[in-house]
């Protein structure tokens, strides 16, 4: 392929956003990276960095050469280890991002695949944005919600998350077990639009005055019902662990939201992907009808 090596240089100084890191990562001189970068952007007619003091931040030709270029790198890697005939001992790095409320769900996954490839260096990556597969933000997403429809990228209903309403036993014994949900504080948010399946719930039936405290984070709505605040709505698999909670309306399918595993099209069929999932998929709990393949 022409100008692989240039390629693979400009790369390294995309990821580590200086000339001299990446000639010390290359073992070469800072003036063979400067000519493989000069050369690079002759052959695209585009410049790819703006130089500056600090280093070298991407343009958007630059953006898009790290977009190709690191999941070429990715396959190739992929590749070359495979003709080694080293399936079975991936390394590498692999990026999960999803919630951190998700963790509990993928933590098993994660264990057992350390332990099966410990030569792998993971990272979890905890937010509420989708990441960027095709920048290589991320191997694997795990996302809630509408089912992601960006071009190339492979979704996979992983589970349902089931939502049900709470109270802590703290709560129950100073303000009694809320069989009249009127009379009784909330926490959480009201006529605040939110992608989560309880909203609709919290609207019609607690008025903003019933709030005891008014949050949008789920981590913190679950700190603040475990403190006995207030009722509050809790994911299953987190409520069910802990046995100072009172279940005041039982999780069920119209407080549920899906759970889907994405990953990029190029990236799907990499060994060190495909063996995630797999652990993924033997550590799920809970029952859902696969939908796998590019979204559209």
């Amino acid at each position: 392929m022409d100008y692989w090596t240039e390629l693979r240089t400009a790369l390294m100084v995309a990821r580590l956003g200086t000339v001299s890191a990446a000639a010390d990562a290359l073992g070469v001189h800072r003036a063979t990276v400067n000519r493989h970068v000069e050369t690079l952007e002759a052959a695209f007619r585009a410049p790819l960095f703006q130089r500056h003091a600090r280093g070298y931040a991407l343009t958007d030709a630059g953006r898009d050469m790290l977009e190709i270029a690191g999941r070429a790198d990715e396959m190739f890697t992929d590749l070359a280890g495979r003709a080694r005939g080293k399936a079975g001992q991936l390394s590498g790095a692999l990026i999960v991002t999803a919630l951190s409320g998700v963790a509990p769900l993928v933590m098993q996954a994660i264990r057992d695949f350390h332990l099966s490839h410990p030569q792998i260096a993971l990272d979890f990556v905890a937010g509420a944005q989708l990441a960027r597969l095709e920048h290589g933000e991320a191997h694997v997403a795990i996302r809630a919600g509408a089912k992601p429809d960006v071009p190339d990228y492979v979704v996979t209903l992983f589970r349902r998350l089931r939502f049900g309403l709470y109270a802590s036993r703290s709560y129950v014994d100073r303000a009694g077990y809320p069989d009249r949900l009127e009379a009784h504080r909330f926490v959480g948010s009201v006529e605040v639009p939110r992608p989560v399946p309880y909203a609709d719930w919290m609207n019609a039936n607690v008025p903003p005055e019933a709030l005891a405290l008014h949050t949008t984070d789920q981590q913190v709505l679950h700190s603040a019902v475990c403190a006995g605040l207030g009722l509050g709505f809790l994911a299953e698999h987190d409520a069910c662990i802990r046995p100072d909670l009172v279940e005041v309306i039982p999780p069920g399918e119209a407080w549920s939201t899906p759970l889907w595993t994405v990953t990029h099209v190029d990236l799907h069929r990499t060994a060190k992907v495909k063996a995630f999932l797999d652990y993924l998929k033997a550590a799920r709990t809970g029952q859902g009808d696969s939908q796998t393949g590019p979204a559209i």
